[in-house]
């Protein structure tokens, strides 16, 4: 007995959509639309403390490894101390797109249809190094990234591992791993 992997991939598929149009609608997994997010932040943290160019910094990387559109913008304000100087309260200011999963009822306008950007389910890591920008002191910031920006991105399969221990570095360890959906060919 032979298997024909095609005919049992087009089945699994047909099932798939068969399933997912039960409830309610067919996603369309390839493609997706922009969504714009605006975003105050402040960094509240014991261990670390950041300068308004430092938080600015880390969060433009951590940005740009989910995939943002490249228009997103990161402000640091209110500066008090100084170019450079760690703040008690760093804040951003964050516009940004993320992309989320076209989701296309049958009714749907062909106009919507058009507008879709090509995506994929793309694998991150946000751990001490990765991206390179990130350091073991880094723990809360992640924390508090996960808690209030990370909502705003198409994610599954979350990992979370965060474990920082407040005015320490010593015994904090972070891992958060999951897929994102982002731009790009299926």
């Amino acid at each position: 007995m032979s298997f024909d992997c095609a005919r049992i991939a087009r089945c699994a598929s047909a099932t798939l959509i068969a399933a997912l149009s039960a409830l309610g609608g067919a996603v369309h997994a390839d493609s997706g639309s922009w969504s714009s997010h605006q975003i105050d932040f402040t960094f509240l943290g014991f261990t670390s403390t950041y300068s308004c160019e430092g938080l600015q910094s880390k969060l433009q990387a951590l940005l740009r490894t989910l995939g943002a559109r490249q228009d997103a913008v990161v402000r640091s304000a209110p500066c008090e101390r100084g170019f450079g100087a760690p703040e008690k309260f760093a804040s951003a200011s964050l516009r940004f797109a993320s992309l989320q999963p076209l989701e296309v009822a049958p009714e749907t306008a062909p106009a919507e249809a058009d507008a879709a950007v090509a995506g994929q389910w793309r694998h991150v890591e946000l751990a001490p190094h990765r991206p390179r920008e990130l350091d073991l002191g880094d723990c809360e910031l992640v924390e508090q990234f996960r808690d209030k920006i990370l909502p705003s991105f198409a994610t599954r399969a979350l990992r979370n591992e965060v474990r920082c221990i407040p005015f320490q570095e010593s015994g904090s360890a972070y891992t958060l791993q999951f897929d994102v959906f982002v731009p790009g060919k299926p």
